[in-house]
């Protein structure tokens, strides 16, 4: 039986230009044939602006089809009688926990559902416990959502759907701001959920890894379905998902790689286990070498320092909570620093004191040996100095054209009109938006897009400090190489010192220098790149984890006596080792 049928579905929205004050239709979906069988986990893959999310919230009901057919549970999703009793039995997750909590305390929020359900007191409890137990958040049941960090708010909303018990879970990037124990924890409960309880699982991603759980995955492009498949089908064909700006695992583009200079060696492999199983049945030249240095700590000036830094939440409150503390950090001058760590371990907390956003309770900031808070008329050259983009850029984005957008700071510094607009032109060019678009809308931009004028707003206000809070989550590949690509060449070309926050192992481990550890509000580790990642254990029980490549590279090390490096990030250069390891 189908629980989600569609035939030549359709929706199309109303766009309306601010300057013509005209309305035009644009199409969303434009003929999508889809089934997805009662109890099927199916994965849906596509770039943004692919029609993904439109085609979840059309069987939500959310939105109403355009044209074409849609049934949800055998029910006609074109009429509104069907839809309460729709939306009572697909429940789902959005990108943005802001927009799903609704109470002021944790437990109320995940209750919510199941009482509008009208389900009895004692099956709420139950299932409120085991929501919160699903996404290891029972610690923080009593606590207020305003006080939690991005990726803990997810959990709640997850809890809060699974609360339901509904049918189906739609889920829309649900992982997007979680630490990687964070996604695993939520995944392994999804896939509880669809094989024990039999619930259908639509999963929207833009991690490979999440997608190969799936029984079957659809790919979706330009609002229509373009592959359709099980999870080895669709990655054994790399080069039709990178024409389509998507990834594959790292795992299966090796295992690719490796197939065309090794053709015995299997094309469409999943995961490190299917792998190390792959090369000991392959067999390797047991007498094989490779080693690989490991980068040296490069020592530059100071720049930014941070002392006996202490900041809580909610002081002398029931709610009261220490957020980070005691921290002492030196930040060199040309530095490049990723900054990683559990959800709610104190990361945004912390590089909201760079600038003073946030006021700490005690400890002070430097900014080249001064203390920022020593002259309050300074504060905005420190903020000038010191960039701040939050986790989802696009909400600082307040202006009607992108040129305003990316003028309002300089403008606000008092420069001549001149220098604006040397600024804005510079900025907008170096993050690759052209000049005819500059009196667009930046709410017509996509996702991707209007990161970059976040970013170019920031860049025009000439700091020398970038700090980006997860600027990547929920962009496709596409996307999230661009804003890295970006921000590797403010780094290299403008000399400018940037701390990246990232829950991605693979994108910190591609750019950074040094590697910043928070875990519980303290410093657990600051060191290079590869001597944070040789420690996988140990980033493991902080609920963190190394690349996927270095884990495998580790495996075949520690399990089979291969001689090989672990300081392996790069899918070309782990394919050349191992192909130079492999029998003749």
């Amino acid at each position: 039986m189908n629980f989600v049928e569609s035939r030549n579905l359709q929706f199309e929205y109303i766009k309306y230009d601010d300057e013509t004050d005209e309305k035009t239709a644009v199409k969303a979906l434009k003929g999508v044939d889809i089934n997805i069988a009662k109890g099927e986990f199916v994965a849906v893959l596509g770039r943004n602006g692919s029609g993904k999310s439109t085609f979840a919230k059309l069987i939500n009901g959310l939105n109403i089809p355009t044209d074409g057919i849609l049934y949800v549970r055998g029910l006609d999703a074109s009429k509104e009688e069907n839809i309460w009793d729709i939306r009572q039995n697909v429940g789902m997750v959005f990108q943005n926990p802001d927009n799903q909590i609704i109470a002021t305390i944790v437990e109320e929020d995940v209750a919510f559902g199941p009482e509008n359900l009208g389900m009895k007191p004692s099956e709420i409890v139950k299932n409120v416990d085991m929501a919160l137990k699903a996404v290891s958040m029972e610690e923080f049941r009593n606590a207020a959502p305003a006080y939690l960090s991005g990726g803990q708010k997810q959990r709640v909303a997850i809890a809060g759907i699974l609360a339901m018990k509904p049918e189906c879970i739609i889920l829309d990037e649900p992982t997007a701001m979680l630490d990687p124990l964070g996604r695993r924890d939520v995944m392994e409960t999804v896939t509880m959920l669809n094989k024990e309880e039999g619930i259908t699982i639509i999963l929207i991603t833009h991690y490979m890894e999440e997608a190969a759980l799936a029984d079957r995955i659809i790919v979706m492009d330009n609002g229509r379905v373009a592959m359709e498949g099980t999870p080895r089908e669709i990655f054994s064909r790399v080069e039709e998902m990178k024409a389509l700006h998507l990834d594959v695992p790292q795992i299966t583009e090796l295992s690719h790689i490796i197939n065309k200079s090794v053709n015995s060696f299997p094309s469409d492999i999943l995961n490190i286990e299917e792998f190390t199983d792959a090369f000991k049945y392959y067999g390797w030249n047991k007498a094989f070498h490779h080693k690989k240095e490991n980068a040296s700590p490069k020592y530059n000036k100071p720049i930014l320092e941070v002392k006996g830094l202490t900041h809580i939440y909610g002081k002398e409150t029931a709610f009261e909570k220490v957020a980070i503390r005691d921290i002492d950090l030196t930040v060199g001058q040309g530095d490049f620093i990723g900054l990683i760590g559990h959800t709610g371990s104190g990361k945004s907390t912390l590089i909201q004191h760079f600038n003073a956003l946030v006021r700490a309770d005690e400890g002070e900031v430097y900014f080249k040996g001064k203390n920022i808070l020593e002259d309050k008329a300074g504060l905005k050259y420190i903020r000038q100095k010191i960039g701040l983009v939050f986790q989802y850029p696009e909400y600082q984005i307040f202006e009607t054209t992108i040129y305003d957008e990316v003028a309002y700071g300089p403008k606000n510094c008092g420069l001549s009109a001149d220098e604006v607009d040397t600024r804005v032109k510079e900025a907008l060019a170096f993050v690759g938006i052209g000049e005819d678009l500059y009196k667009k809308s930046p709410f017509d931009l996509s996702g991707g897009q209007k990161r970059r004028v976040a970013i170019a707003g920031v860049l025009a206000m000439k700091p020398e400090i970038l700090v980006l809070d997860e600027p990547m989550a929920g962009l496709d590949p596409y996307g999230r190489d661009e804003i890295l690509g970006n921000i590797k060449r403010m780094h290299d070309d403008l000399g400018i010192t940037v701390i990246l926050v990232s829950h991605s192992m693979e994108d910190i481990a591609a750019i950074a220098d040094k590697i910043l550890v928070m875990n519980k509000g303290s410093i657990a580790m600051y060191d290079t790149v590869d001597n944070v990642f040789r420690e996988p254990e140990r980033l493991t029980a902080m609920g963190l984890n190394a690349p996927q490549l270095t884990l495998l590279f580790k495996r075949l090390k520690d399990e089979l006596g291969l001689d090989i490096p672990v300081n392996v990030y790069d899918v070309e250069e782990a394919a050349k080792i191992l192909i130079s390891a492999l029998k003749e």
